[in-house]
Formats: C-alpha cells, structure tokens, sequence
C-alpha cells in the first residue's frame, strides 16, 4: 500500500471504490457488497482494505441516499438487456436471484417491463432454425 493511501480513512476508499464500481454499470446491492469486500490489485499485488462492518454498511447507505445504488432500476435495466440479447424469463429469473435480487422484486419488475415474451420466442427460434415449415401442407395432383 503506497503512504498516500494508507492514510485515508478505510470509509472514504470503500467510499471512492463504490463510486468508481457504480460509474460503471449498475449493480445490485449483494454485487456492490460482494465486489468492495474483494481484495484491490495494486501494484505490488492484492491489498486489503482495514474496513469494519460499519464503514460497508455507511457506503451502502450513502449510496442508496444519494441514487448511485438502486436495486429497482438495476432489474428494469438488467431484464431490458437480457431480454435484447433473446433470454427468456426463466433465465431471466435464475441470474436474478444470483445476484440477490428478491423473488418480489423480480415478479414486480417482469409484470411492469413491457416485452412480448412470445415473440421473442419466435424471433429466437427463426434465428435459430431458420424460417418456420408452414402449417397447411399441399398435396400434388
């Protein structure tokens, strides 16, 4: 760790890295917890930040006050993107929840997100297998 750094309180690096993670991408507050607690890769190899319980629980909270950590808007967003890349609900569902995101919270958010499931289906299957065989078949006479 570099003299620059080590005199930093551990609550504003936890609270820097939270920003810089949540710059990124949104993520669910299990992701945000999960990622602060890992090791950061300095120059001379991973490096542990001397935080307590307290200081995780002071940067989670700042950064749901402050609208960085939204666990509603990271569904919507996340469901939009899966869904453009042709994954269905119960996919959907399954990463959810591996990410910590409630049963609740997923239901809620699939009833409000405005996306044809079916035709999704049927456009994956197109790509997939090309045209589908038609439905009347026609007899030679």
């Amino acid at each position: 760790m570099t003299e620059s750094t080590s005199r930093r309180p551990a609550y504003a690096r936890l609270l820097d890295r939270a920003v810089r993670i949540l710059a990124v991408r949104d993520h669910s507050e299990q992701e945000l917890r999960r990622k602060l607690a890992a090791p950061i890769m300095g120059k001379n190899g991973p490096e542990e930040i001397d935080a307590t319980a307290e200081d995780y629980e002071r940067v989670i909270a700042w950064c749901h006050e402050h609208g960085y950590l939204d666990d509603s808007r990271f569904v919507a967003r996340f469901i939009a993107s899966r869904s453009r890349k042709g994954y269905g609900p119960a996919r959907i569902r399954q990463e959810l929840n591996q990410k910590g995101i409630s049963r609740e919270a997923t239901e809620k958010a699939m009833r409000e997100c405005d996306i044809d499931w079916c035709a999704l289906a049927r456009d994956q299957a197109t790509r997939k297998y090309g045209e589908p065989l038609p439905t009347v078949l026609f007899r030679k006479s």
